[in-house]
């Protein structure tokens, strides 16, 4: 299982500089399988949110393009107001047992106003380095030059003052060291090498970030009657929800069996679901309620039924995603139904180990199934711009906690709320 331990972004509009959880020069606790971040409205959770969706959209379709996605309006608009400085990023993140791997990204103007990638970088410690030591980098670029080490364990401790231009007279091309150049500036030099063979580690770190499910899902989308067609994934929005039914039904279809019966008995009244073809060409998803003899398609199903059925889905693929974000996922909601989900979620990341989840909200039923080193209070700094706090990290919650005091009342009575 891979997992993000820590992750700090730097100039992503209110968020000016936030750090979760521990990174290589941070030695605080790694974040765990579940991170939750609470807070009341308009205080940046969906900034936050969309920041890992940011990084996402960053590998799979370049910055630019990035900037203006999900409305986002734009590279000017997404850097923290009054600010000069760069967009930057960094995840220290760990796959199974191997040594934790820092990657970080710096995005800017170039002369004509577009935004590029200035630095990237990916670091790691040797194999049987001290832990205190400083990691040592395999991959190091500026304005689309630099250089690569190919060897698995080969890295440099190179000073983070010399530029580029210095390292790449350092290092002369070896059987261990590659100068590379990207043809668009743009592009996220990991999207490039990682579709490479040779350079393994840079490889798993691109499928990991590939891998990310950031949930955008709308009831709405879900209920589109596509045509048929089987699909591995289930997108963003949810708009292929019956092509993904289709794709477990007909290549597991044991396993799909066997979601469907877990599904109809975490969903009240639902005690069967079917599905069939339409005679044009469209694939129909069938819900059963035990009070009706006539089954609901899913354009009649509720809001709330659908998401329950997507996120669980979604938790039974049998190649799970890596890391699974969603932002709000009690909206529309029964608080009995949303307990259910949040079982759900534990279960699946916790006990199963199949993935890290991220989630945003701000309702206290789901704040009472968390542990304080799994919420985070996300509110406004004196200067406008976001902090961020463990709610473990504050001994007045610990002790109402161990007083048997739970995490949702504490948010409902606003001491998780304090400025």
């Amino acid at each position: 299982m891979a997992i993000i331990e820590g992750f700090k972004i730097k100039n992503y509009g209110p968020l000016k500089e936030i750090t979760l959880g521990k990174l290589w020069n941070k030695k605080t606790a790694p974040l765990t399988p579940i991170t939750v971040v609470i807070r009341k409205n308009g205080a940046s959770k969906s900034t936050l949110f969309d920041a890992f969706g940011f990084l996402s959209d960053c590998l799979m379709i370049g910055v630019e393009e990035a900037c203006d996605l999900r409305n986002r309006g734009g590279y000017k608009r997404l850097c923290s107001q009054g600010s000069s400085e760069p967009i930057e990023f960094e995840i220290y993140y760990k796959e199974n047992r191997e040594r934790p791997i820092t990657y970080k990204i710096s995005i800017v103007l170039d002369d004509s106003e577009r935004p590029f990638v200035r630095k990237e970088r990916l670091r790691q410690r040797r194999k049987g380095q001290d832990s205190r030591g400083r990691p040592f980098s395999f991959l190091r670029l500026e304005d689309g030059k630099g250089i690569i080490w190919k060897d698995e364990h080969a890295a440099t401790q190179d000073n983070d003052k010399d530029g580029i231009q210095t390292l790449i007279q350092k290092y002369k091309e070896t059987d261990e060291t590659e100068k590379v150049e990207l043809s668009d500036k743009r592009n996220l030099g990991i999207a490039a090498l990682g579709s490479l063979k040779q350079h393994p580690r840079i490889s798993a770190f691109r499928r990991f970030i590939e891998g990310w499910y950031l949930s955008y899902f709308t009831p709405d989308a879900a209920r589109n009657l596509p045509l048929s067609g089987p699909q591995k994934h289930l997108n963003f929005h949810g708009d292929n929800l019956s092509n993904v039914v289709q794709f477990m039904e007909r290549e597991h279809p044991e396993r799909f069996n066997e979601i469907l019966n877990n599904i109809t008995s975490k969903i009240p009244g639902i005690n069967r679901i079917e599905t069939e073809n339409s005679p044009d060409g469209r694939f129909l998803m069938k819900f059963n309620d035990r009070g009706f003899k006539a089954p609901f398609y899913v354009q009649k199903m509720s809001d709330g039924t659908l998401k329950v059925f997507s996120y669980l889905l979604l938790m039974h693929n049998p190649v799970p995603p890596p890391f699974l974000g969603i932002e709000e996922p009690e909206n529309g909601l029964y608080h009995k139904l949303l307990e259910t989900l949040i079982q759900e979620f534990r279960a699946y990341t916790v006990e199963k180990n199949r993935s890290q989840i991220f989630m945003t909200t701000h309702q206290p039923y789901l704040v009472d199934a968390l542990s304080p080193d799994e919420a985070w209070r996300l509110k406004k700094g004196e200067d406008g711009f976001s902090v961020i706090q463990r709610a473990s990290d504050d001994l007045v919650i610990i002790n109402l906690v161990a007083e048997g005091l739970s995490l949702g009342s504490l948010w409902y009575s606003e001491y998780l709320d304090k400025e």
